[in-house]
Parts: structure tokens; C-alpha cells; sequence
């Protein structure tokens, strides 16, 4: 495959754009070479620059759970621009959308759009401070809540390619009100509770984990940090950026059958475009401004286009009882073609998946947190990353990313790519 257009346009970017990217994951310093710029997108596969076909195994890193450019999204999309894009005023289809959100997603009464994951995680989390007027929060290590100053250390995902667990520009202060646990590890987290005495406001947890790759939680884990929270007095966020709307109609919380305190939503509930949201029940959010004294707003909240996506990509998932079902099939037949190979040529690997969201460790160790994530083989994992690209597949550049499946992709596709995999593998 040639990709002269891409490193031409990455020539271009990197001069008026900071290392030629708008989100660091992009830029391929974890695995090495140039980014392929995408022309366009179509059910599963993507088209890059260079007229190369691809197909995506990230879907705009979780989304596009039911495909490129998917008809009815794109419609209403364009039917809403035709009234207009922005208004900063209240609009029938917010109401519509938040509606149809409770309706989908156990033990929320109200919920509130933003714009994107990191400022749901954010408004969460003050609101969390706010409700039970304390000041600490726990994050687990390997973790990423969006790049808010508060839930940069030890984060997963980018941070975690580029071996930088604490960014500069995130004050002392701020970080001695972000105590850090591992995932997994419940006696870790009885520890900070011992230890910080009704200061913790809020546990927030990635109830999947997607950020170390995928990490799914040991049983009674979860249940674990409900009891731990009910015992101390503090708040469960479940940030569900990731897995809501997409493990379940009501994401992780009816998945697993976990009562979370606070939910926040990104990626599928914007249909694609920048959206991200926060919901509880009554109690809690009566607590935002302007009924309650916590404040948060955003101009463009609640963006007309941006609720016809996500409307219109709810409306799809609340109406199709098995695409859940679908989704898990084709992840599991993936897992089964990909376990096969690489075990038929002696790799050493383990495989997560929970539900559409899957990821390769090249590591024999079970992947139970960032440290056995770290434990992964990563220069295998870039020798994998350009051999799959090399075959036209596309998969996140970054060990510490989970694969998102979509609905688009057929069997002929999986085929392909657990065939691409025999390939590439039988090079390492």
C-alpha cells in the first residue's frame, strides 16, 4: 500500500497544527511512522487519502456501533441543518433525546448533555464534590476520564503510549485530591477509605476498562466498590463513555446488574459528533445549576445537529432487540479466528473482550489492570499494528486501546481479518 498523499498531508498539518494531530493517539508514536488521513467512510471500512480501503476496527474510537455514514443519522443530520445549526436556546429534541436516554438506562430520572466525554466526566465529578461536599475522589490507575486536570494521573490511552503517567500543567494541588487505586483491587480501595476518613466524595471507575486495552472487571469487583461506597458515603461514577449504549441498551449497569450513582455517556450517544452527557437519579441532579447551586454550562450544549445524531442513533439501538446480540456473535467469532491462529502459531498472547469491545495483549499473563497491561510485548504489538495496515486493516495505534466492533462489518470481513492475522503472525 502507498500512503505518499497522508504523509504529504501530515507534512502539512504538523506545520500550523501541534505534532500534526488534534488528539495524540493519532499521531502514531506508539507503534512509529506516518498517520493515514481518511478521506471518507462507509459501513465498516475506510478510505484513506491515497485511495486505500481499510476496515476499521476503531469507529471513531467507539460510535459508530452501526457503521460508517449510517442512513438514518446522516439524514437527520442534514433534515436538522436545514433549520439550523446552533441557537443557544432550548429545543423540542433535547427534551426528545434526554427522554428516550432515561428510558434506555436503569436508575437515572435526569440527565444533561455536553459536549463531549472528558466534560461529562468533569461535571460528574464536581457534581459528585458538590453533593456530598467533600473533596476526593479515587481513580484507578490505567484509567482515562478525559484529559480534565483531575483524572491526568495515571491515565491510560495516550499518556500511557507515550510513557507520560503525569502531565505538566496539573497542579500539586490537584493531584492530592485524586487518590489512585488499581482496578481490580478492591483492598486498595478499602486502604484510601481507611485512610481518608469522610474526605471521598466519589469512586469513578471505567466499569469496563478501554483504556489499558480492554480490561474487563473480576467478578464481585464492582459489586465491591458499590458496598464500598454505600459503607463511606460516597458517590459511584461510572464512566460510561465507552461502554454506554453499546454493551447493552443501558450499558454496563444492566449488563452486570451494578447500580452506579452518576453515568457518564460520550461516543454512541453523539452518533458520531461531539456529545458526551451526565445522568442520576433526582436527588443528585437537582443539585446543577440552575435549580441547585453546583454550576456547569456550555454555548453549545445540547447542539441541534449534534441531538438529530444522536437521537436518530438511540432511536436505532432502542428498536433493534438483537443488534446487541449481533454485536457479541461477531466479536466472539473474531476472538475464536484470532485465538485459533495465534495459538496455531505459537504467539504468546491473551485476549480480552466484553460484549463489542475487544483487545490482543501480547503477553501470556491474564490482563487484570496497568500493570499487567504494561506487561504486554509492545514492540510485537507495532510489528502487528503495520503488518494489519499492510493487509487493509485498521486497528487502534496503540496497545492501550480496546478494538470497537460495529454492526456493518459482515462475516466475509471477519474472515478476512482473522486471515490477515494468520498472515501477519506467522512473521513476528
Amino acid at each position: 500500500m502507498l500512503y505518499q498523499r497522508s504523509s504529504e498531508l501530515f507534512a502539512e498539518a504538523e506545520k500550523v497544527i501541534p505534532g500534526g494531530v488534534n488528539s495524540p493517539v493519532r499521531a502514531f508514536k506508539g507503534v512509529g511512522g506516518t498517520p493515514i488521513f481518511v478521506k471518507s467512510a462507509k459501513g465498516a471500512y475506510l478510505y484513506d487519502e491515497d485511495g486505500n480501503r481499510l476496515i476499521d476496527y476503531i469507529n471513531s474510537w467507539g460510535p459508530m456501533i452501526l457503521g460508517h455514514a449510517h442512513e438514518p443519522v446522516i439524514t437527520a443530520i442534514t433534515e436538522r441543518a436545514k433549520l439550523g445549526t446552533s441557537f443557544g436556546m432550548p429545543t423540542e429534541l433535547e427534551t426528545q433525546i434526554a427522554a428516550l436516554a432515561v428510558s434506555m438506562v436503569p436508575n437515572i430520572d435526569k440527565i444533561r448533555f455536553v459536549n463531549s466525554g472528558t466534560e461529562a466526566c468533569m461535571s460528574a465529578v464536581r457534581l459528585a464534590r458538590g453533593f456530598t461536599k467533600r473533596d476526593k475522589i479515587i481513580k484507578f490507575s490505567g484509567c482515562y476520564h478525559g484529559h480534565s486536570d483531575s483524572f491526568l494521573i495515571q491515565a491510560g490511552s495516550g499518556a500511557s503510549t507515550f510513557g507520560i503517567p503525569n502531565s505538566p500543567g496539573v497542579t500539586q494541588g490537584t493531584a492530592k485530591d485524586t487518590l489512585l487505586a488499581n482496578y481490580n483491587d478492591l483492598q486498595s480501595v478499602a486502604q484510601l477509605f481507611e485512610s481518608n476518613k469522610d474526605e471521598i466524595a466519589a469512586i469513578i471507575v471505567e466499569p469496563v476498562a478501554g483504556n489499558m486495552g480492554c480490561v474487563p472487571p473480576l467478578n464481585g469487583f464492582l459489586e465491591g466498590l458499590r458496598k464500598l461506597c454505600d459503607a463511606n458515603g460516597a458517590l459511584l461514577i461510572f464512566d460510561e463513555v465507552m461502554t454506554g449504549f453499546r454493551l447493552a441498551k443501558g450499558g454496563v449497569q444492566e449488563l452486570f446488574g451494578i447500580k452506579a450513582d452518576i453515568v457518564c455517556f460520550g461516543k454512541v450517544i453523539g452518533g458520531g459528533l461531539p456529545v458526551g452527557a451526565f445522568a442520576a437519579r433526582n436527588e443528585i441532579m437537582n443539585y446543577l445549576s440552575p435549580i441547585g447551586p453546583v454550576y456547569q454550562a456550555g454555548t453549545l450544549s445540547g447542539n441541534p445537529l449534534a441531538m438529530a445524531a444522536g437521537f436518530a442513533m438511540l432511536n436505532e439501538l432502542n428498536q433493534d432487540d438483537a443488534i446487541f446480540k449481533r454485536l457479541d456473535e461477531k466479536t466472539t467469532y473474531l476472538e475464536n479466528g484470532i485465538r485459533d491462529v495465534l495459538t496455531k502459531n505459537e504467539i504468546a498472547f491473551t485476549i480480552n473482550k466484553v460484549g463489542s469491545m475487544i483487545s490482543v495483549h501480547f503477553n501470556e499473563t491474564p490482563v487484570i489492570d496497568f500493570q499487567t497491561a504494561k506487561g504486554g510485548d509492545n514492540e510485537t504489538f507495532k510489528k502487528f499494528f503495520h503488518g494489519l495496515l499492510k493487509e487493509g486493516i485498521y486497528i487502534a495505534p496503540s496497545a492501550y486501546e480496546t478494538w470497537f466492533i460495529t454492526d456493518a462489518l459482515t462475516y466475509e470481513d471477519l474472515d478476512f481479518t482473522i486471515k490477515a492475522i494468520d498472515t501477519v503472525s506467522k512473521q513476528f
